[in-house]
C-alpha cells in the first residue's frame, strides 16, 4: 500500500509539474486569437508570442534566436493595434506580467493634453459630445460626464453579438460597483429606444440604457450636444463597438467588435479611474 502511494503521489507531482509549466491561454484573445495559441504551443522553437489589450496578438517560430522570435511577434502584433504589445510566451516558458498587464493603457492624458485633443474617436482624441436621453425622457451629453471614466457602447436588440455580450458586459459592471467613478453609457443604434428597452427588460439586462434619439432601422444618425447630426459610422463602423474615455471625455481604448469576457478589463478601468485619484 505504501509503494502503491508513493507511486501515485509521483505520478500526481510529474502531472502538476508539466500542468505548471504548459502556458495558460493568453487574455483577451478571441476564439481566433486562441485557435492561433494552441497552434503556437506546438510550434518548434524558438518562438513567441505576443500580446496586447484588445485582442490583438502576433507570433512567430522557427528562428534562430528567442531574441528573433520576440521582435517578429512584437512587430506582427504591433502591426494590428495601438497598444502596446508585450511578451505571453517564449519557446515553453511563460513571461506574462500580470501586474504589468493592466497599466498598458497608460499614459493617460494630462489636463493640458486633453484640452488640445481635437474631437474623434481615435485613441487620444475627444469623443463627440453625443446628446441622449434617459428612460424618463431627461436630456445628457456626454461632455457633462467629465470627471468619470465612461464605458459607451454601440449596440442593437437586432444585432447577435450585441444580444450575446450584453451579459459580460453586466458581470464588468457588477464587479465595479464600488467604483461610482465609472459610468456606463450603453446607447442603441438603428432602432428605437422602446425595442431595445423591452428586449433587455425580457433578458433581465440591469444595464444603464439610454435613448441615442434613433427613430428606426433607417435612421443612420446620432445627435450632438449643440442640436446637429453625426453619421453612426462616424462613431462605430460595426456594432457592437465599445470606448472607454478617461475622465475628460479622450479616448484611452476602443474595441469593435463583441468581446467574450468583459470581466478581464476590469483591472484595467480601476487603474484608469485611480489615475483620476492622484
Amino acid at each position: 500500500m505504501n509503494r502503491l502511494t508513493r507511486c501515485l503521489g509521483l505520478l500526481l507531482a510529474a502531472i502538476s509539474s508539466i500542468a505548471s509549466a504548459a502556458p495558460e491561454v493568453p487574455p483577451h484573445l478571441s476564439p481566433s486569437g486562441q485557435n492561433e495559441f494552441r497552434e503556437f504551443a506546438e510550434a518548434p522553437d524558438h518562438r513567441a508570442f505576443a500580446i496586447a489589450p484588445g485582442g490583438a496578438w502576433g507570433w512567430a517560430a522557427g528562428k534562430a534566436s528567442p531574441q528573433e522570435a520576440e521582435d517578429e511577434a512584437v512587430a506582427i502584433c504591433q502591426g494590428q493595434t495601438e497598444q502596446r504589445c508585450v511578451m505571453f510566451a517564449i519557446d515553453g516558458r511563460t513571461v506574462f506580467d500580470a501586474d504589468a498587464w493592466s497599466t498598458l493603457w497608460r499614459p493617460y492624458a494630462t489636463a493640458a493634453q486633453a484640452r488640445k485633443a481635437g474631437f474623434g474617436r481615435e485613441r487620444g482624441q475627444r469623443m463627440h459630445d453625443l446628446l441622449f436621453h434617459d428612460a424618463a425622457g431627461r436630456k445628457h451629453h456626454l461632455a457633462a460626464l467629465k470627471g468619470k471614466v465612461v464605458v459607451l457602447h454601440f449596440w442593437g436588440a437586432w444585432c447577435p453579438p450585441c444580444r450575446r455580450e450584453m451579459p459580460e458586459l453586466m458581470n464588468l459592471r457588477q464587479s465595479l460597483a464600488d467604483r461610482p467613478d465609472v459610468a456606463f453609457v450603453l446607447l442603441q443604434a438603428r432602432e428605437k429606444f422602446a425595442v431595445s428597452r423591452q428586449w433587455a427588460e425580457n433578458e433581465g439586462i440591469a444595464l444603464p440604457l439610454f435613448d441615442s434619439g434613433s427613430t428606426g432601422d433607417d435612421d443612420t444618425q446620432f445627435r450632438l450636444a449643440n442640436g446637429k447630426p453625426i453619421g453612426d459610422r462616424e462613431i462605430a463602423n460595426r456594432f457592437p463597438t465599445t470606448y472607454v474615455l478617461d475622465r475628460y471625455g479622450i479616448v484611452v481604448f476602443s474595441h469593435v467588435g463583441p468581446v467574450s469576457d468583459w470581466t478581464q478589463y476590469e483591472r484595467f478601468l480601476r487603474d484608469l479611474a485611480r489615475s483620476a485619484e492622484r
